[in-house]
């Protein structure tokens, strides 16, 4: 049986950061959101996050489900920490911040490290940052290293061939100490406890990158599923016990569970964003009023198809989003369906290429996220997919991967197959209607028609 006790589950997107208090079971006591302010983009390119605004919304949303829980304080055992992947801190020799946080979408955290500044001293993730402020150690978790880091991915640890150092332009004493997802990073200091109403002396526990966090929420535990996460970047991801062969139609990531591999398909840079976008333009109209009128909306919208490449990749620059289709007949309904349409096609196209790679096929689609929420959003995937589509109890999956390792770290639960047993809820289960997968393959073909052509009006021939 596990201990009696509660953990503290940080979990930090790219939009807001939610924090929740959790006990054994996956019950949430307490919870709060605090919005990130809008990026910052002083350049072409450059997208950061301003001031210290990841830290002050992580210390005001621990202080306010703080202050909403009712239970023991006291009986809080410790804190998982989860934050944004591919954000790089570049951080001066007191551990503050020497520049703006640079956001996963800005052009310089996919290439080699370049001082911008003077007292530049050390080089980590958002969540080495977010571990420094709370703790005072100059600790983090070696499954938030993607990219262009120095990084050993089978060792879980810095490289240890100079030549990994020249090409990233880091050298070792720029680096924070890794530590192991379940570790301990350290315990909450004085200054924190007073900023944020932790308790002086709480262990805060490594995670891993997002993305591998929210499949353990999700309780993602086999290669017979494939986890959708529906939030401001859209991706699918299985899990192996090792790393396969290299593929184009996937890449290979650090789990949420030492020595586990996620393994990512290609993904929608700015996905749910997209539906934000839409919502914004129109004043006043709320995203459940939209999803009502969509539902009445038959299958392909009305003709409408969404190209949803708002963010270009860095090897095809001239790639943009497209709205192609109007004929006078649709409304904000047809569109804001067609903008889940393409969401589901695109990402049910790239979970194709990365199973027939893999060469094996789901059974079933997880989904989490925001997105999660819109049943509609569930009904398209599965009638595109084929396949039955299952919502944890929780959407949040995340903070529930974040608590499941803070309770296996705390040893509230004695392993991760134990915590995510208790703490992952069973939820929704949306089987495919027939009718709507007849439709969805004539609408899938169109689709895939049009979507090439919009995609090379902007190249150069």
């Amino acid at each position: 049986m596990p201990a009696s006790g509660y953990v503290i589950a940080v979990d930090n997107g790219s939009q807001s950061t939610k924090v929740s208090i959790f006990d054994a079971d996956g019950t949430v006591h307490a919870s709060a959101r605090v919005p990130l302010r809008a990026y910052a983009s002083p350049a072409p390119g450059r997208w950061q996050h301003p001031d210290d605004d990841i830290w002050e919304s992580i210390a005001v949303a621990i202080r306010r489900a703080l202050e909403s829980f009712t239970g023991n304080i006291a009986d809080i055992a410790g804190l998982g920490l989860c934050t944004i992947r591919f954000c790089r801190a570049v951080l001066r020799a007191d551990g503050s911040l020497a520049q703006p946080v640079m956001s996963w979408m800005d052009e310089r955290v996919s290439r080699p490290f370049v001082a911008e500044t003077p007292d530049a001293h050390y080089v980590t993730t958002s969540s080495g940052y977010i571990t420094h402020r709370l703790t005072g150690t100059f600790a983090d978790t070696a499954g938030n290293y993607q990219g262009v880091w120095p990084i050993d991915a089978e060792h879980w640890d810095w490289s240890e061939d100079p030549a990994a150092y020249e090409r990233t332009g880091m050298h070792r004493s720029m680096l924070f100490e890794l530590v192991p997802p379940g570790g301990e990073l350290g315990r909450v200091s004085a200054a924190a406890a007073e900023r944020t109403g932790l308790p002086e002396g709480l262990p805060v526990f490594a995670t891993s990158n997002d993305k591998a966090v929210e499949a353990l929420g999700a309780g993602l535990q086999n290669g017979s599923e494939v986890l959708i996460s529906l939030g401001t970047y859209v991706s699918a991801m299985t899990v192996a016990s090792a790393s396969p062969p290299p593929h184009d139609a996937y890449w290979a990531n650090f789990g949420a569970v030492p020595g586990q591999t996620l393994i990512e398909s290609a993904g929608i840079r700015r996905g749910m964003w997209a539906v934000s976008w839409f919502r914004d333009l129109l004043s006043g109209v709320t995203e459940e009023e939209l999803g009502r009128g969509a539902e009445a909306v038959p299958p392909g919208a009305g003709g409408l198809i969404v190209s949803l490449d708002w963010l270009a990749p860095d090897d095809e620059p001239h790639r943009r989003g497209g709205i192609v289709g109007f004929d006078g007949t649709q409304d904000r309904f047809h569109m804001h369906r067609a903008i889940l349409e393409a969401l589901a096609i695109t990402m049910s196209e790239h979970i194709s290429r990365m199973a027939e790679a893999l060469g094996r096929q789901p059974d079933e689609l997880i989904v989490t996220g925001g997105g999660a929420s819109s049943h509609l959003m569930l009904e398209i995937l599965a009638a595109v997919s084929e396949r039955p589509v299952r919502r944890p109890a929780i959407t949040d999956a995340a903070g529930v991967g974040a608590a499941i390792t803070a309770a296996v770290g705390t040893g509230l639960h004695a392993g991760w197959s134990e915590a995510v047993a208790a703490m992952v809820g069973d939820g929704v289960r949306v089987e495919p209607d027939p009718k709507l997968v007849a439709a969805y393959r004539t609408v899938r073909a169109e689709y895939l028609r049009v979507i090439p052509r919009v995609q090379r009006l902007f190249a150069e021939e």
